[in-house]
Order: structure tokens, then sequence, then C-alpha cells
């Protein structure tokens, strides 16, 4: 499973109560154990920046498996093993690279929470990741490019799926909140991450440049997939600035998969499944719905929004 972010429901930055949370949440798998889990941080995982960065998201979190006895996350135990840190980190299932990397509203404001004495306390939408982030994360794009390649960021790119174009975010998903403009994509790079001197690129497109560049040059995507979870859609069905919550650009299929909850901005709780087949250069994104809130349909799958879309390379299974 990939937990694509938000582990905590908190307007203010959480604290060890929502980390239990978090932890008897995931303790109710009765088929699946924790370390079968992979998750980045949210928006709403974020700490105050004097805190510490992913301070909050590394205790109680913890892909790296470095806080066992509060995570429950046993390294020796993951079936695939984590390499990198918790704030950009890969795997490998098969010949699928993912590449997870985590949301940096930790950082001050606009960018992110801001201080813990400010009287701004809720955080600012706005994805943003470190500039070294994004290096990393195009050194292993472009160094993997004989394997099927999947990125998770909590945020989707600009103008990829439903409301995530310049400004479409805010009111509609995320209220009105500071950094309206860019509330449903990832909208920072973040060139200095030193509170002192701290330095950053509005509206970077860092990723959607590369993409584009890799797709004009070489007719194909550079990645297959690229996973997001911000924006709560409205159901299944959601369309709004004529994007729904799968669509491709770049040669990249794009998902929107939130969410689990359906107390926050109106939201049909849903999940997406990918199945991959081995030998199939095809995967299925399928809806399955968690509750009988939306349109009246019954609890589970939702045919009209399965979408197939190409990979790059055929799938090859992993082994046993």
């Amino acid at each position: 499973m990939i937990d694509a972010g938000d582990l905590s429901a908190n307007q203010t930055p959480p604290g060890d109560e929502d980390g239990q949370e978090l932890i008897r949440q995931y303790a109710a798998m009765t088929k699946h154990r924790r370390e079968q889990v992979y998750n980045v941080p949210g928006n709403h995982d974020a700490p105050y920046y004097d805190h510490g960065p992913g301070s909050w998201f590394q205790k109680w979190g913890d892909p790296l498996g470095e806080n066992t006895q509060f995570s429950g996350v046993d390294p020796q135990r993951r079936p695939f093993p984590v390499e990198g840190t918790w704030e950009r980190y890969r795997f490998t299932a098969g010949n699928i690279l993912f590449l997870m990397l985590a949301d940096r509203n930790d950082a001050p404001t606009p960018v992110g929470r801001g201080h813990s004495k400010d009287a701004n306390s809720g955080g600012y939408p706005p994805g943003a990741v470190t500039r070294d982030t994004f290096n990393w994360w195009k050194q292993q794009v472009l160094a993997n490019q004989d394997k099927i390649i999947i990125t998770m960021h909590h945020h989707v790119l600009r103008d990829t799926t439903v409301g995530s174009r310049r400004g479409e975010g805010s009111p509609r998903y995320h209220g009105s909140s500071g950094g309206a403009e860019g509330s449903s994509y990832l909208y920072y790079i973040i060139e200095k991450d030193d509170p002192a001197d701290f330095q950053y690129t509005k509206d970077a497109h860092a990723f959607e440049d590369f993409l584009d560049a890799f797709h004009q040059r070489h007719g194909r995507g550079a990645i297959d997939l690229w996973i997001g979870g911000h924006t709560h859609v409205k159901g299944p069905d959601d369309n709004f600035g004529d994007k729904t919550i799968t669509e491709t650009r770049w040669g990249v299929g794009f998902l929107q998969v939130a969410a689990l909850t359906q107390h926050h901005s109106g939201s049909h709780p849903l999940s997406r499944v990918l199945t991959f087949t081995d030998g199939s250069d095809k995967v299925t994104a399928d809806v399955y719905l968690h509750e009988a809130s939306y349109k009246k349909n019954p609890i589970g799958w939702y045919a009209p929004a399965s979408k197939t879309l190409p990979l790059r390379h055929k799938f090859v299974k992993p082994r046993e």
C-alpha cells in the first residue's frame, strides 16, 4: 500500500496524540503488516520549522524504520527494502521503481507552517520540495530508464489532474488560506533550507519543465506514473478545470487518489487500486468506494472511473 499523506487530520501541526491514532489505524489491518505500507508526509503532517524538519513524520510515519518503538516499522520486515532519507527515498518491486518525495510544509511562511510563535499556525497548502530533492529525483529518473518509474508526492503537478491549474484549488478544495494560487499542486522549490537565510522559488514548475523537455526530446514519458493525494476530490467523477482524477500529460499518467475520509472538503471515501500484470505493458487503475455516500452507489468498485494506462516497459513480477 502507498499512503499519499495527510496522515494527521489536524489543521495545526500534529503531536503525539495524532501519531498514536495513526498507529492505531494501521494496526487495524488484518491481512497485512505495518511494513507493507509505504508513506509520504502531506501538508497536514508537518511540524513548525523550529521543531525540526519532518520531525513528526520521522517519528510516526518512519519510512526508514529509525523509530520502531513509536512507528512499529521494522526495516528488516519490509517486503521491498527502502533506500534514502525520510525526505526522499526509493524502493523497487520487480522492475517498478518507486520514488517517494516528502512534502516540505514545515518551512517558514509563506512556503509552510511558519514558526510556533507566529499567529499563523495552520500552514499553507501548496506543495514544496527542496532543490536537493528535485535533483535526486531527476538523477534517479535518468539513471533508471530501463525500469517502470512511479513517483509519489502528496501533490500532483501543475495542470495535470482535477483542479490543479493555477488558482483552481482555492476555494473549492483548499479554502482561502495562504498561497491560494498554487494550493492544489507542487508549487514551491526550497532553494536554501536555512531559517536565517531562507530562499525559495514559487510556481517553480521544475518537474513540469523536465518532463516536458524529456517528452519532446524522446517522444515518450520520462516516468510512467505520478501519484498524488492532496486534493480531496468530490467523488470519482469529479471534473474541474476540464480535468479528472486520471489524466495523461508529457507521456505520464497522473492519478489523484484522495481521499479515505468523508470528513474533509466533502470527500467520498475512495481508494485507487493499481493492477500490474506480469508481461503486460499496461496498468489498470480502479476506484473502490468505501462508503455508500456517492450518488447512491453501494460500497465497492466504481466501474465508470476505471482506466487503463500504458507503461513504457512490460511489468516483471517480483520474485517470491
